[in-house]
């Protein structure tokens, strides 16, 4: 099993220091499948963003409809990240990561949140060309300087765009230390190496169970 395989203990130091770069021809049929999902999915669900807005407006009146943060990209590059605003804008709470329960997180919040509904303004970063669908979780700049520091190889992670949702997403708890970042990182590293159409499929297939189950990670 791939979250079984621990960081420290991989020998072949060549297995991850030379991870390769998405070809052409991989490139272009991860755009295709971008657009195909992205376009259709954006227009289908603006109901269903529309009723969200509603819900944080009325759960968490102060702050913005959208949470808007920036992330690391491809080759490290900054963007402007969407998301449906899952937490509440006035309470003080000094942890970088968010914990179970946490008392930031409203209850349509938290619904969005196990359903993946928060992500789906993601979409239009998707179309824009800052993500893909599938790839390593977009990560807040703050937490990636220290990540570097403190995970070796985390860079790589940046050799391809962020994803919406990805094999880390699906297969691993929800982070909330170091020590998951790092277990995380196995899987999107696995993810690039092995990239294939067929884990692409896979990796949908699984997105949808965990939506419907409302399970997110």
């Amino acid at each position: 099993m791939i979250g079984s395989i621990q960081l420290e203990q991989k020998k072949d130091v060549n297995y991850l220091s030379k991870i390769p770069r998405y070809n052409p021809l991989t490139y272009i049929l991860k755009r295709v499948i971008d657009y195909s999902i992205s376009l259709p999915l954006l227009i289908i669900s603006s109901p269903l963003i529309l009723y969200s807005a509603y819900k944080i407006k009325k759960e968490s009146p102060d702050g913005d409809v959208f949470f808007k943060q920036l992330r690391v990209g491809q080759n490290n590059k900054n963007f402007i990240c969407y998301k449906l605003r899952s937490m509440r804008t006035n309470i003080d709470y000094n942890h970088k990561y968010t914990q179970e329960n946490d008392p930031r997180v409203f209850r349509w919040g938290d619904f969005m949140r196990k359903s993946r509904i928060d992500e789906l303004p993601q979409l239009w970063n998707v179309i824009k060309g800052d993500m893909h669908i599938i790839g390593p979780r977009a990560e807040w700049d703050e937490l990636v300087e220290h990540y570097e520091k403190e995970i070796q190889y985390y860079n790589l992670r940046h050799l391809i765009k962020p994803g919406i949702t990805g094999l880390a997403q699906v297969r691993y708890k929800y982070g909330a230390n170091l020590e998951d970042t790092k277990q995380k990182l196995i899987y999107d590293l696995y993810y690039i190496k092995n990239w294939s159409l067929w884990l692409e499929i896979t990796i949908i297939l699984e997105t949808i169970i965990v939506m419907i189950r409302a399970k997110g990670k």
